[in-house]
């Protein structure tokens, strides 16, 4: 629609006497029709660290379609959505972008489970679902081409905003078989030195380009394991960045702020994980910032449209796993009564099990594994095979390895550094026990190390020279898992079965489909000073 002459207008307007109070204003608005409200807010909803929940997604879309009514609005993601779920394992995260692709996201950012599949398999989701992909530091060795745009620049009225996408360089190590080939040659790379330059470098180059507000997709997270940079240590380093939706660390934060290298402030959020929040980032007329969490239970908008994928895949995904294992009258848990995760930062029921089942099925000695690999809890009750992969949901074969008692020690000090903090290295084991003292470092920190006899039923020291069975998974042996330990073992038998299969063989087939109550709750495998 054009907009008239304001001549035009008063000449087809009855008499000018009679709207001189209300004139001006009926022009501004029919102006205002024809042209779009520049003026209007902007809300970015956003989310982070979903690992193939479903459920969010339709009440995420509802929410801002109700929002688009008076409102400019955009949905962001900063990573960890294609796995992490039942619905990632069984389609390769082809469900997952499924859905994403009907969402109209305004950018996405990378989280370090987007490279469960390998690096090919990402690239081929995202450019098979078109989603708007914005990541600074995920390039190829040789020649340092970027797979993905550095940046993603939107126009919401007259204000221009720019997405810039970061992922962890941690991801190096935690997803290493993504990065290397099978003879250990690097075949991609996240910039892990220069990653500070880099996003400078891209946030000077949107100002340039005329962006109003830069907006950074981060999934570095608040703490490191093993000393990446953090958000707020990029933030301190860097300026310009307006906004940092954060991911990775799992955390609610409903806005934090942090000083930029010239003193001003940054706010810092972060939804949690499972989509138990969405988050709200508000852009008013006149450039006021505030974010906010908004409890996904809460919403009761939804997309109809969102629904009926979600559904559809949810159909799919009963009907291939909805095969009875067996019956428990005991929860299988991982988090702690302040819902931290306690399978990384010491022994859970859910751990005895898991590693049981590996125990079990390969007639190991030792078994561990990463309480990072048992992603979710199960509730008393009957559990079907979609149960067991939802808690298990990764791509990961059990191998069995031979190592020495030195060696073990080596993956004990490893993986417990970090304890009482959380670390998705920290090990669920069986067939052996030990005491952890996390008020102390070096030597001291790990004693007691008794291995069970089988035979015998009871406990003995840990030979240090002596050599020991043990079964873990591939990850924990060749993929970037235990902090490398493992890396050189002697592979005894390899792929030996999916972990999670693991576990739906020793519920089925060793205990005959019931849980007795030894695993109501933990056995005293890891004793915390």
């Amino acid at each position: 629609m054009k907009t008239l002459p304001i001549t035009s207008l008063l000449s087809v307007l009855p008499s000018v006497g009679t709207i001189l109070r209300t004139g001006i204003s009926l022009v501004l608005a029919f102006m205002l029709t024809a042209c779009g409200d520049k003026r209007k807010s902007i809300v970015i909803l956003y989310e982070n660290d979903v690992h193939c929940n479903l459920d969010g997604y339709a009440r995420l879309r509802g929410l801002a379609d109700c929002i688009a009514d008076t409102a400019y609005v955009a949905i962001t993601s900063s990573g960890d959505y294609l796995h992490g779920g039942k619905a990632g394992a069984i389609s390769g995260g082809s469900y997952i972008t499924d859905i994403m692709k009907n969402m109209d996201y305004a950018a996405v950012g990378l989280g370090n489970h987007e490279f469960d599949f390998n690096v090919p398999r990402l690239q081929q989701l995202m450019a098979d679902a078109g989603l708007p992909v914005t990541n600074i530091n995920l390039r190829t060795l040789p020649g340092d081409s970027l797979l993905f745009s550095p940046y993603i620049i939107r126009d919401y009225g007259d204000t221009r905003i720019a997405f810039v996408g970061v992922v962890t360089p941690e991801s190096l190590v935690s997803e290493a078989y993504s990065f290397y080939d099978k003879d250990d040659n690097q075949l991609y790379d996240l910039c892990q030195t220069r990653l500070i330059d880099e996003v400078q470098k891209t946030v000077d180059m949107v100002h340039a380009r005329g962006a109003d507000y830069v907006i950074l997709l981060s999934h570095l997270g608040e703490a490191s394991a093993r000393d990446f940079i953090t958000s707020g240590e990029l933030i301190s380093a860097t300026h310009g960045i307006d906004v940092v939706l954060d991911g990775h660390t799992h955390s609610v934060v409903p806005c934090d702020t942090v000083l930029n290298a010239m003193g001003e402030p940054v706010p810092v959020t972060q939804t949690g994980t499972k989509f138990v929040n969405v988050g709200k980032l508000l852009i008013t007329s006149d450039g006021h910032l505030s974010v906010e969490l908004i409890p996904t239970a809460s919403i009761k908008e939804e997309s109809a449209r969102i629904r009926e994928v979600t559904d559809s895949i949810k159909a799919e995904m009963t009907a291939a796993t909805s095969r009875p294992v067996c019956h428990s009258d005991y929860a299988l848990t991982i988090l702690d009564a302040n819902k931290r995760q306690r399978v990384r930062y010491a022994e859970t029921n859910a751990g005895d099990i898991v590693a049981d089942a590996f125990r079990a099925v390969s007639g190991a000695q030792l078994a561990v594994n990463n309480g990072g690999g048992i992603r979710s809890q199960l509730p008393a009750g009957d559990w079907s095979e979609g149960d067991i992969i939802e808690m298990l949901p990764y791509n990961n074969y059990l191998q069995m390895v031979r190592i020495t008692g030195i060696t073990l020690m080596d993956l004990l000090h490893a993986t417990t550094a970090n304890a009482p903090g959380e670390d998705g290295q920290f090990p669920q084991i069986s067939g052996f026990r030990f005491t952890l003292n996390t008020n102390v470092t070096g030597a001291r920190r790990i004693s007691n190390v008794e291995v069970f006899n089988d035979s015998t039923g009871l406990y003995s020291p840990l030979d240090p020279r002596a050599e020991y069975t043990l079964c873990t998974t591939d990850y924990c042996i060749s993929g970037g898992g235990m902090y490398g330990v493992l890396r050189n073992a002697e592979v005894l038998t390899d792929h030996i079965m999916l972990y999670n299969q693991a576990l739906v063989s020793y519920l089925r087939d060793n205990l005959q489909g019931v849980v007795p109550r030894q695993y109501g709750d933990t056995q005293g495998r890891i004793v915390l000073k």
